[in-house]
Order: C-alpha cells, then sequence, then structure tokens
C-alpha cells in the first residue's frame, strides 16, 4: 500500500495560470480591436481561395445534409462506428478522394490527404481537419458528432478544391502545402485521439482543426483534462447482526473516501474538479459488504494539477482502506488520461473573423468561465501543436450537452447550417494555415510559450502502453 504524501506546501498553479491567462487575453484583445490587422490580403490569393472556399462549402450542402442526418438516425458508439467511418469513406471517395479505413491501427479511424503541386515535406506545412462521429449509449448524437463530421468532410473537400483551383490558375501564387482529414473514432468516455497520436497519426503534422457544438458560438472554449480512476475496496464478510465483529466494512471505507472528496472541495480552486460515485456497496443490509467500488473523475485545466490532484485522490483512498480495515486497490486510466485543451489564440482569431463573414458572432475567450468546462481527447493533439476547437450554436444556449434534448438540436436545418459554416469557417482556416506564413509563426511562438509539444505520459509520469 503507498505511503501518503508529505509535501504539505499549497500549490501556486492556479495563480500562475491566470497570470498566463490574462497576459494572452490581452494579446487576443489586441488581435481583435478596431484597427487591428485583419486577414484581408494577408497573404497574395488570399481572398479568391477565400471566396473559393465559400462557395465549394455552399456547394457541398447537400452532401453535409445527408451526411450529418444519417449519422444521427444511426448513432454508434465509441469504437463501434464501423457504418458511420464507412459512410465518410465512401462520402470521400464520391468526391475524388481516397481514404484509408482502419488507419493507425484504429478499425473506425479513417485518414485521406491532399498535397498541392509542388508539395515538398521537409519544406511546406501541413494541417490537419478532425472530425469525430461516435454517439453516447442511449440518447445517440446528444453531443452533436454528426455535426462534427459533416463539417470537418466539408472542410476537406473545400480546402481541397480551393487550393487545385489556386493551383490550376497559375501563374497566380497558391499556397503549398498538405490537407489530412483525420476521422478521430471514441471521444466519447474514451480518448481515441490519443491512440492514435500513439500510432503516429500526427508525425509531420503542423496544426491541427475542428468545431464542437454548443448552445452558442465561442471560438476559445476552455476544456480540462480527465483522469479516471476506478478503486476496489475489499473486507471480510460477516452477519451484521449476530456477528459484526467477524467482520471489516468495504463500504466503510468506499464512504469515508466519498466523504473526504466532498470536504477537500472547499480547498480546490476553481480550476480543479473531483467527483465519484460508488459503484457498489454490498448485497444486503445484514451482510457486512466485504466488497466495495468507486469510479473517480480527476479534472483540472492544468496539465500539472490534473497530476498532483491524483496524488491527493490516492491519499485518500489509501487513509479511508487504513481506516476501514480493508485492502484497497486501484486502476488509473483504464483509457488513457486526456489533458486541457490548449486555444491557439491566432488560429481563433482567424476562425472568428470566418464567422463573422459567415453572420455569426462567436465570443471570444474569458466571456464564459473556465471553470464551467468539460473534457475532450482534442487537448492530447493541442498539447502537440496549435490547436483549434471552437464551439458552433446550434441549440439555444438554456439546451445542455448530454442530453435528449440537445440531440433533437442536432437533426434540425439549423444544425446542418451549422456544418456548412463550419466546414467553410475550417476550410479558410487551413488554407490560410498553409499560406500565411505570419500566421504559423504567431501560432507556433504562442505554442512554445505554452510549454511546447508535451505527451501526457510525460506529464502525468506514466508510460505509455
Amino acid at each position: 500500500m503507498p505511503e501518503t504524501s508529505d509535501d504539505l506546501t499549497p500549490s501556486t498553479a492556479y495563480i500562475d495560470a491566470m497570470r498566463r491567462a490574462t497576459a494572452r487575453r490581452q494579446r487576443g484583445a489586441a488581435r481583435g480591436a478596431p484597427g487591428a490587422a485583419g486577414p484581408d490580403g494577408a497573404y497574395p490569393g488570399q481572398e479568391s481561395l477565400w471566396a473559393a472556399a465559400r462557395a465549394r462549402g455552399e456547394a457541398l450542402r447537400p452532401l453535409l445534409k445527408k451526411v450529418a442526418l444519417d449519422l444521427h438516425a444511426h448513432p454508434e458508439t465509441a469504437f463501434e462506428e464501423r457504418r458511420s467511418a464507412r459512410l465518410l469513406v465512401d462520402a470521400l471517395a464520391g468526391h475524388g478522394a481516397a481514404a484509408e479505413l482502419g488507419a493507425h491501427g484504429v478499425e473506425t479511424a479513417f485518414r485521406s490527404e491532399y498535397a498541392t503541386p509542388g508539395y515538398l515535406p521537409d519544406r511546406d506545412p501541413t494541417v490537419a481537419v478532425m472530425a469525430e462521429y461516435d454517439a453516447l449509449p442511449e440518447i445517440g448524437h446528444a453531443c452533436g458528432h454528426n455535426v462534427i463530421a459533416a463539417a470537418g468532410l466539408g472542410a476537406f473537400l473545400a480546402a481541397r478544391d480551393a487550393l487545385a483551383g489556386a493551383h490550376r490558375a497559375a501563374p497566380s501564387p497558391a499556397p503549398r502545402g498538405r490537407l489530412v482529414l483525420l476521422g478521430t473514432p471514441a471521444e466519447e468516455g474514451h480518448t481515441g485521439k490519443e491512440y492514435l497520436i500513439r500510432a503516429g497519426a500526427l508525425n509531420g503534422v503542423d496544426a491541427a482543426v475542428m468545431v464542437h457544438p454548443f448552445g452558442y458560438d465561442i471560438a476559445e472554449h476552455a476544456r480540462v483534462g480527465r483522469r479516471t480512476l476506478d478503486v476496489t475496496f475489499s473486507g471480510v464478510a460477516a452477519h451484521a447482526s449476530s456477528q459484526p465483529y467477524m467482520g471489516r466494512n468495504a463500504l466503510d471505507a468506499a464512504s469515508l473516501a466519498y466523504q473526504a472528496i466532498g470536504l477537500w472541495r472547499q480547498e480546490m480552486p476553481p480550476s480543479d474538479r473531483v467527483h465519484a460515485i460508488i459503484e457498489e456497496g454490498g448485497t444486503r443490509p445484514s451482510v457486512i459488504p466485504e466488497r466495495a467500488r468507486m469510479s473517480i473523475y480527476v479534472r483540472s485545466l492544468l496539465p500539472d494539477a490534473l497530476r498532483d490532484l491524483s496524488r491527493r485522490v490516492d491519499d485518500i483512498v489509501t487513509g479511508a482502506a487504513l481506516m476501514a480495515g480493508v485492502r484497497v486497490e486501484r486502476e488509473w486510466d483504464r483509457h488513457p488520461a486526456s489533458l486541457p485543451v490548449r486555444n491557439s489564440g491566432p488560429l481563433a482569431a482567424r476562425w472568428s473573423a470566418t464567422q463573422r463573414a459567415r453572420g455569426r458572432d462567436p465570443l471570444p475567450a474569458g466571456v464564459v468561465p473556465d471553470a464551467l468546462a468539460a473534457s475532450t481527447d482534442f487537448g492530447n493533439v493541442s498539447h502537440l501543436i496549435p490547436g483549434l476547437h471552437p464551439m458552433v450554436k446550434v441549440s439555444p444556449e438554456n439546451v445542455a450537452l448530454h442530453t435528449a434534448e440537445f440531440a433533437e438540436y442536432t437533426n434540425t436545418d439549423g444544425a446542418v447550417d451549422t456544418a456548412v459554416d463550419s466546414a467553410v469557417g475550417l476550410a479558410q482556416v487551413a488554407i490560410d494555415y498553409l499560406g500565411d506564413e505570419d500566421l504559423r509563426e504567431e501560432a507556433a511562438a504562442e505554442f512554445r510559450a505554452a510549454g511546447g509539444p508535451q505527451r501526457v505520459a510525460e506529464i502525468l509520469g506514466e508510460t505509455e502502453s
């Protein structure tokens, strides 16, 4: 049984993070201020490329509607998305794009690529568009991944066709580079993107972009990292009335751990969350429970805090077992942990410009409290390369994700409109990333300042399996 930690020094991680966030948002405000440089004419040919991507995205509306509504009608959960992945691969094939199904050793992943004429891997940039398509058990596409998939498909095809058209129109200048469409299964309750990362899916990729449906448009929305812990307490069964002294109560340990987590919350900064349930705690009141199981989630906006919170949870379950006189077994991260999302300010600013041109008005960073955040495996991507993960409106603001009501809104003409707007915006940002050297340098500089590339196993002190 591990010893408890003995470092009682309060962490300054939250205060340090607030300072960094304040400085970053000040830079972001300057980018969006009146008179700040906009995207018009950022590089030769940008205006015509944006127009081409916009026209192509609109022309793809029937396809995106078909895909979004078909996925909605046939929801498949994590790592079971065989029909969904095939649907998207067939849609690509129907528009002249070859795709590899089962990419990187993951059965329900896929990958398609387009390289411009003259592309050289050692010289020219690569940007990946990511598409999710897994659903939730029982309530289907209540997180809107059908919209994400349609948007990603449309973005890839629109950007490909705009770039190809620009190169056919030589001698007008056109960006050189490579587009990747990566179909990423198993985001819900899993970390499918981390499995793809470990298999080399992002090798040679310089930036990644995707969208996520929500109740309003926001360019930079916080996402917390998440670890999971499964705990089993093992005691001794006994008759609770005639021979209670013969037992060791495993449920007592689970109850103590649950209460300790609750008392601990008053000390947590707003960036942190720990929540737990007791999944098993005995069979009948007359028998002292010999087995109890807990499931615990640990979340934080700060990668280092995620590690430190995990150590404290370990202390709590160890102490609870000691107090109850039972044994404890624990399993961290049955699936790889997810990291907080690092939103790229420069890419988010460019995204906002694309959406304002579509008649939408994304909220900037800081309007929605960072503490109100869920988790996504895109966080792991954004800790390896600059990433864009804006939220896009498909429902009223008072409709929550992961509800049957939200699922209804992802099956509407409004959701299709959002998919088209997102496809156009992602295509324009991807094209800009390939064509605008200043944008790439600004995104890379911000990424380096945030700590550069970091893998989840390195942060948490684990070994990748």
